[in-house]
């Protein structure tokens, strides 16, 4: 059974996991909605900023609580938040459902309603239709889940903040940063909310060079080969003539001088031929045997050029013939 809610209602609540589900009509010049959720001690204030779970903190520590990512529908655009109630601690007394135009006023939101399902069945347990009450507004407390005994329930609020969704959180003890502050008061959509803690300073490695590489050396071009002349015919050419090789001169071992000269002998008177020196006639081979060269004669040594010749005593004229005779 769908429960319409009206502003200040409140239903109890069976469901042990709940989604709450924001829904707006898409068109120029209409805003998107950013559906959030806020975990409330029994003080009314979150116990640390991990209680805020919306677009920039999708996830609660403890997983019971999720923002869920835009979809379309037949019905127009959906923002949605989870919320698994029957897991909380106990320290959780509240769970605040919220919304925010995204850069400007819910003036340009049309048909804005919060819709809370039952997170396992899909069933819709209440409808909400917000109205805006001046149309400056951009954030808003769109209901609340609290606590009731071993139970929860859900009211309906429609509270509106004219300074965006920082004004919301910081209300609620979140701390937001300065600049996040700023860009709220420019109208400018706070997406930073809130910021994650500074990360100390580590000084930064210095730059490693990139290594530059080697100029590749320009290729060098290659010469021309130069054409070679075509031969002529012409007569053949005749081998030129090796030269002979000249022989080795023979080594003559020549004998020691002698100590003393030998002796000249005498020679014949100038004038008178010498005789040649007689040597007695060689045995001569029987007929028809190959007869063998005679040795050469062997002649005396002759005396030095230019010397006087001595006479030879045993010199005699040889026979004459008989042509000679009587003559």
């Amino acid at each position: 059974m769908t429960h319409a809610m009206l502003k200040g209602s409140n239903i109890q609540l069976h469901a042990t996991a709940v989604r709450a589900v924001l829904r707006w009509t898409p068109g120029t010049g209409v805003r998107d909605v950013d559906a959030s959720a806020l975990l409330l001690g029994a003080d009314g204030r979150v116990r640390s900023d991990e209680d805020f779970v919306f677009y920039n903190q999708p996830r609660h520590p403890s997983g019971l609580v999720r923002y869920l990512p835009k979809r379309r529908e037949p019905e127009g655009l959906t923002d949605s938040v989870e919320v698994d109630l029957g897991g909380l601690d106990r320290s959780v007394d509240r769970v605040l459902l919220a919304a925010s135009a995204d850069g400007g006023t819910f003036a340009d939101v049309r048909d804005l309603v919060l819709l809370l399902q039952d997170s396992e069945s899909g069933e819709t347990l209440a409808r909400f239709e917000i109205r805006p009450e001046t149309g400056s507004e951009t954030a808003l407390i769109c209901g609340e889940l609290y606590r009731r005994g071993d139970g929860w329930k859900f009211r309906a609020l429609g509270q509106g903040y004219d300074d965006g969704l920082i004004a919301l959180a910081t209300e609620f003890g979140i701390s937001v940063e300065e600049g996040a502050a700023e860009a709220s008061a420019s109208g400018e959509p706070a997406h930073t909310i809130p910021q994650p803690p500074p990360e100390p300073d580590v000084p930064e490695p210095d730059p490693v060079p990139e290594p530059r590489p080697e100029p590749h050396p320009e290729p060098r071009p290659f010469p021309e080969p130069t054409p070679r002349p075509e031969p002529q015919p012409g007569p053949e050419p005749q081998p030129e003539p090796q030269p002979r090789p000249e022989p080795a001169a023979a080594t003559v071992a020549m004998p020691p001088p002698p100590a003393t000269p030998p002796p000249v002998p005498s020679q014949p008177a100038y004038g008178y031929p010498q005789p040649p020196a007689q040597s007695p006639p060689a045995p001569q081979p029987a007929y028809g045997y190959p007869q063998s060269p005679p040795p050469p004669p062997v002649r005396p040594p002759q005396p030095a050029y230019g010397y006087p010749h001595q006479p030879d005593p045993a010199f005699a004229l040889p026979p004459q013939g008989p042509q000679f005779l009587g003559r």
